[in-house]
């Protein structure tokens, strides 16, 4: 019976109510309509026979939905600690707010962080430090010999996010911001909207399996739409996507009642239908095929720089691009290496959390490989994952990135307070959201300055760490200038955790364990393996 008590007491509060609201004051007509409500409540859940909790525990069942419905938003505001992550932790959101805003990033009363915990990293600091320059517009040129339109890129930029998975407005905002502060605006493979184009900021075309923007009627690729959108000026760079570490090997469907004519328009596709990502490209097949298909685009463009993207997966797979390089003489201008730790893409828990492989691993292979097989020299290593600060940044540099890519520290910057709702088309902020009144809240001429400030910011925090490595450049960073303690009483520094290839060493023949087998499976005219 005691189930339910709290029905029992509506039951009994109703004409209660009613009876003092006939008798004494007309104001308890007010709480009789709510206990009557509560009470058709609790009777609609006895008898409904969905849930097994209500028909057991009849209103205060309703508790437990509510205080579920809430709990992300309770942990994040009053239970997590500082520097617990999940997937940002408060300490690294209010870094990037603190820098978008121009507040002071400063901390008092040293470190929260354990130094004496496992994985803590630290860089190694000079007695001959430099003074940080003033000028920390730091950037490296994207293009080899191939390439006759280079690109002088900062070495912090936007990483990919589609129009569609993120508003207009934010679209705007991003695009302002990168136009204001020198550095390049990833479109996503959602295709290059108007709003990518309003504020004139530097583009990176990335070309996904579903070809947006250069597509044909049946889905695959088209020459004359693809060289009409690469050979517009602000079309810095092309990027062909095979996977994304948010979801890898794992294409999508963009149901039709989500396209709107903005959406078609960028992505070449009918309003209303829905519009597909395959799981794997059909302009190529192979490796070789790949490269060709690379160079075409190259073409195409006029000459621009030209890349790819991926999560890596199988070994031999990457090493088999890398002796296509060799075998066709196509070398890519750049390579993204995007991590496992995920993005704004939402996914399958599945593949969220257990597939694919982890920034930094997958960092130090693909550098390896292309050290391994003499190309490090003519392609240029992109990072992108779960960048919000300097030192993050000078960790995958030290470790082979050329620049760094950022998705969600640039979302921060527009006021993403990391709710979690992108794909419900709920975002409380306006950035993940096609609905008009959420957006509205989003005020592109402020979060563009956000957006700029995060970027300079944390450029010149990256300047400063480099200096106290007595460097004058980030490119100058080297596995050995950052220590990682990996154990109790054990340090090590990145070198010796991550051993390296000699220059040519998979060329002439390796015994690493880590690449001896996957060489020998991979081909340059397929992605299956040698048996």
């Amino acid at each position: 019976m005691r189930r339910y008590i709290a029905w029992l007491f509506l039951l009994v509060a109703t004409p209660f109510c009613a009876f003092l609201a006939l008798t004494l004051a007309p104001g308890w007509w007010i709480g009789f309509a709510a206990a009557a409500a509560l009470a058709g409540l609790g009777l609609h859940d006895v008898l409904q026979r969905r849930h097994t909790l209500l028909r057991n525990y009849p209103v205060l069942a309703h508790f437990r939905w509510l205080f579920e419905a809430i709990r992300p938003e309770i942990r994040q505001y009053v239970l997590e600690s500082d520097t617990e992550a999940a997937p940002f932790s408060r300490m690294q959101r209010s870094l990037v707010y603190q820098r978008a805003k121009g507040v002071s990033d400063k901390v008092p009363f040293g470190t929260e962080l354990d130094v004496y915990g496992d994985a803590y990293e630290w860089l190694n600091p000079s007695a001959a430090a430099l003074t940080p320059p003033e000028d920390t517009d730091l950037r490296v040129r994207v293009g080899n010999a191939q390439c006759t339109q280079p690109y002088d890129a900062s070495v912090l930029n936007i990483s990919a996010m589609s129009f569609g998975a993120l508003s207009a407005a934010a679209i705007r905002a991003l695009n302002r911001g990168a136009a204001e502060g020198g550095f390049a605006h990833d479109t996503g493979e959602g295709g290059i909207s108007r709003y990518h184009l309003d504020a004139g900021g530097d583009l990176i075309w990335e070309i996904g399996s579903g070809y947006f923007g250069c597509r044909d009627a049946h889905g695959g690729f088209s020459a004359e739409l693809f060289a009409e959108g690469a050979q517009r000026p602000q079309v810095r760079m092309v990027e062909l996507k095979l996977s994304q570490g948010a979801k890898p090997g794992h294409g999508g469907v963009l149901p039709g009642t989500k396209v709107t004519p903005e959406i078609a328009e960028a992505r070449s596709v009918p309003v209303g239908q829905d519009c597909i990502s395959p799981a794997a490209h059909s302009a190529f097949s192979t490796p070789v095929e790949m490269m060709e298909f690379l160079q075409r685009l190259r073409e195409l463009s006029g000459g621009k720089p030209v890349g790819f993207k991926l999560c890596i997966g199988h070994r031999w797979e990457f090493l088999a691009l890398c002796k296509a390089m060799r075998e066709t003489g196509i070398v890519p201008d750049f390579v993204v290496i995007d991590g496992a730790e995920g993005g704004t893409g939402a996914a399958p828990l599945e593949l969220s959390n257990h597939v694919g492989t982890p920034l930094r691993e997958g960092l130090v292979f693909a550098h390896q490989a292309l050290v391994g097989c003499d190309l490090r020299e003519r392609v240029r290593l992109a990072a992108a994952g779960k960048i919000t600060s300097g030192f993050r940044m000078a960790g995958n540099m030290a470790l082979g990135a050329d620049w760094c890519n950022a998705a969600r520290g640039f979302m921060f910057a527009l006021g993403c307070v990391q709710s979690r709702n992108c794909h419900t088309d709920r975002c409380p902020t306006g950035v993940a959201t096609q609905n008009p009144w959420r957006q509205r809240g989003l005020v592109v001429e402020d979060k563009a300055a956000r957006v700029r400030r995060f970027h300079d910011h944390t450029v010149a925090a990256l300047a400063e760490v480099v200096a106290t490595a007595g460097l004058t450049h980030p490119l100058e960073l080297q596995p050995h200038h950052i220590a990682r303690r990996t154990g109790t009483t054990e340090i090590r520094t990145l070198d010796r955790v991550y051993p390296g290839l000699a220059r040519g060493e998979l060329l002439a023949g390796t015994g690493h364990d880590g690449f001896r087998d996957a060489w020998r499976q991979a081909s340059a005219d397929s992605f299956r393996p040698v048996t």
